[in-house]
């Protein structure tokens, strides 16, 4: 007679799944507090509801998965590419935060991220970067007239 291992419940699984709860707990309960009225049907609070659903739905199959020890096996960490975002992230923020734009800081973190991601032509993504914040950027800025952060390169245009 042989029998089968014991499945183990999946702890991070589960634990992911409830953060994923709470995060649709509060997605749905920013949405509640939108005071915002539509005349037709659909309005500003529907895809918070659909995220939110979105949401539910995941931390089930999580959580579903997680108690059936369902779950494929974690690979280790590699903090490198991780770093490599935020690093970019921050310095867009600070970038905005000081005056010096969108478009400079965009561009730094396309190409931070295209690095994390195994690229290793950073100027080269750099500049591809570049390209494409100016394309919001006259997308966004000029064509739909939103207000994005203006440095150098923006005063340009």
């Amino acid at each position: 007679m042989t029998t089968s291992p014991q499945r183990r419940i999946d702890v991070a699984g589960l634990a992911i799944a409830l953060i994923l709860l709470a995060l649709a707990g509060l997605v749905w309960w920013d949405m509640s507090k939108l005071q915002i009225l539509s005349p037709y049907d659909l309005g500003p609070k529907v895809m918070p509801i659909v995220v939110s659903a979105g949401l539910i739905l995941l931390a089930i199959g999580n959580g579903i998965s997680a108690l059936r020890g369902d779950l494929p096996t974690r690979e280790s960490l590699d903090w490198t590419p991780i770093v490599l975002i935020l690093g970019g992230l921050a310095i867009l923020i600070a970038l905005i935060t000081l005056g010096w734009g969108f478009i400079i800081g965009t561009a730094i973190l396309f190409a931070a991220t295209s690095t994390a991601f195994g690229r290793r032509a950073f100027l080269v993504d750099l500049l591809i970067g570049a390209g494409l914040a100016l394309f919001v950027y006259l997308l966004l800025g000029k064509l739909l007239t939103l207000s994005l952060p203006a440095g150098p390169l923006e005063r340009l245009f």
